[in-house]
């Protein structure tokens, strides 16, 4: 194998993501999401640890999802046909997705609730 540079990494790297961006549903909605909580973050001008768990919580949740596609797409290019086994690989797969976007929740709502309640308290 011949060796590749360090942009080259970083390119191929980019690939991966963009593959899961254009073929991935949950991969999409992840990404909103994060969007989302991170101008609402900006917004309401949090400190930089709320950020830092914030951010956390986010690259575990999309690295998670970019895992599982990667799983899911070895798994459907050597066994293409529904196999128990198969099955166990894509599902444990999508369980760690699950437990991360879990945990991210409880980070937003541990990080949120009093910027927010004290933002709604000064609006009245």
């Amino acid at each position: 194998m011949a060796k590749r540079s360090f942009l080259a990494s970083f390119s191929y790297a980019a690939e991966g993501i963009g593959y899961a961006l254009k073929t991935q549903r949950n991969m999409r909605f992840h990404a909103v999401a994060a969007v989302v909580v991170i101008a609402a973050a900006a917004l309401l001008q949090l400190t930089w640890q709320r950020w830092l768990f914030l951010l956390v919580a986010i690259t575990m949740v999309m690295a998670a999802e970019l895992l599982n596609t990667a799983v899911e797409v070895v798994v459907d290019m050597v066994s293409p046909e529904p196999h128990p086994m198969a099955k166990a690989a894509k599902d444990t797969a999508a369980g760690a997705v699950l437990l991360t976007a879990i945990f991210a929740v409880i980070v937003a709502i541990i990080v949120f609730y009093q910027p927010v309640a004290a933002w709604l308290g000064s609006q009245h």
